[in-house]
């Protein structure tokens, strides 16, 4: 499912116009971003939690040459799906 196609069932469900839906939906999409960057959990009870990870620096290897690199350490978005959700996936 593409973005526009997520607006336009939002707006559906919603009875909001297309444009209103589309600012709603971008407007939840920047706050989780914002929140994560600032290292904030968002969770939303039944849907799942979106959480900072943090991958520890390690050691790789370049296929093509076989060298080995040092891989720095980084944070990633995680996200973590919540009882309401797997239901409705399992069904």
């Amino acid at each position: 499912m593409t973005k526009q196609e997520f607006v336009d069932l939002v707006a559906e469900e919603s009875k909001l116009t297309k444009r209103d839906a589309g600012a709603a939906v971008d407007a939840v999409l920047e706050v989780v971003k914002k929140s994560l960057a600032a290292g904030k959990d968002v969770t939303f009870t039944g849907f799942g939690k979106f959480s900072v990870a943090h991958r520890a620096a390690r050691t790789g290897v370049n296929p093509r040459t076989g060298e080995r690199l040092s891989i720095a350490a980084s944070k990633v978005p995680k996200f973590t799906p919540g009882s309401s959700l797997k239901q409705a996936v399992r069904y």
